[in-house]
């Protein structure tokens, strides 16, 4: 199913995943139908400045929980990038309201207005939020996409985005395999990369906190790390290859906190830096084998990094 030249509806398209795969698609000569919440707002601006924009770019005015927005920004394309799903950026007072309804009806709705455009397939990008927690994994377990979030541990654990993203990736299968409709999943890991938006999201936080924050003391966390145009290839590749089929989990780097503020620290010496580590539990080990298989590739972690540093720079973030 190739994407050149076809017509794709991206859910999302002015965050930080959507406009890189929105710039992908208009490179191969795509038109698109962005969904965002306010086509006019400036926080889409950056849309328009695209290569190829101004005459295959359509943004839409859709809300995941209103199916006939959603319906009108599908109606005739052949392929969909489900991208949009709500993301904490602190506490959450009420988790059903605010993550878990818009994560699984918005999810579903999509799905349902897919299935009624006669969409070929749909890809979904769900997270490795919904592989990795889950108390009875044995240490040193290598987690691949068999596994999954235990939805009462999230639950009890008040891990509410764990949860939404494993409630909506369960129930979105599970009406592919009712329907017989095609659906493909990816489960990234943290995304990093240069930003094309204005405002900065949650991932990117991660990285511009570790350059910014100079804190007395950092736990030594593993960070699992996949670029954002290397995850955007993956996202049209789940579409384009016929063999595609179920989860794919999406990571290309697994570093742990202190080597990845060494490396920043080579890169650019001047960024006020955590001082100290301290050493936490067991590290889950996750496998992409089964994307690489697919003919997925990865750039270094270098690029991702400096990359990612020089566009925080463009934007004024690091000032």
């Amino acid at each position: 199913m190739a994407v050149q030249n076809g017509r794709f509806c991206v859910t999302g398209a002015g965050g930080f995943v959507g406009s890189w795969v929105v710039k992908l698609l208009l490179s191969k000569n795509c038109i698109v139908h962005g969904t965002v919440r306010e086509p006019t707002d400036d926080k889409n601006s950056h849309l328009r400045k695209l290569d190829k924009a101004s005459e295959n770019l359509k943004l839409f005015k859709a809300d995941l929980l209103d199916y006939d927005s959603l319906c009108l920004a599908i109606d005739g394309c052949v392929g969909v990038f489900h991208v949009a799903s709500p993301v904490p950026s602190g506490s959450v007072p009420n988790p059903e309201v605010e993550l878990i309804q818009p994560a699984v009806k918005g999810t579903l709705n999509v799905l349902k207005a897919s299935l009624e455009a006669e969409v070929k397939r749909v890809v979904y990008v769900s997270s490795v939020a919904a592989v990795t927690m889950n108390p009875t994994w044995a240490e040193g377990q290598v987690l691949d996409e068999s596994c999954w979030s235990d939805k009462e541990y999230c639950r009890n654990t008040e891990n509410w985005y764990c949860l939404s993203k494993t409630e909506a990736e369960s129930e979105a299968l599970q009406f592919a395999k009712t329907t017989g409709f095609d659906l493909v999943t990816v489960c990234p890991t943290l995304i990093l990369g240069p930003i094309l938006q204005l405002t900065v999201n949650a991932s990117t936080l991660v990285l511009i906190k570790l350059l910014k924050e100079g804190k007395e003391s950092l736990e030594n966390r593993p960070r699992k790390i996949v670029d954002v145009r290397d995850f955007a290839e993956a996202l049209l590749m789940a579409y384009e290859k016929p063999e595609a089929e179920g989860r794919y989990i999406c990571m290309s780097h697994n570093v742990k906190n202190r080597d990845l503020v060494e490396k920043l620290r080579r890169l650019y010496p001047n960024y006020n830096y955590p001082k100290n580590f301290v050493e936490v539990g067991e590290d889950r080990q996750l496998s992409s084998e089964k994307l690489q298989r697919l003919g997925w590739s990865y750039r270094s972690l270098d690029d991702t990094l400096i990359d990612s540093v020089e566009s925080y720079r463009e934007a004024g973030l690091l000032d």
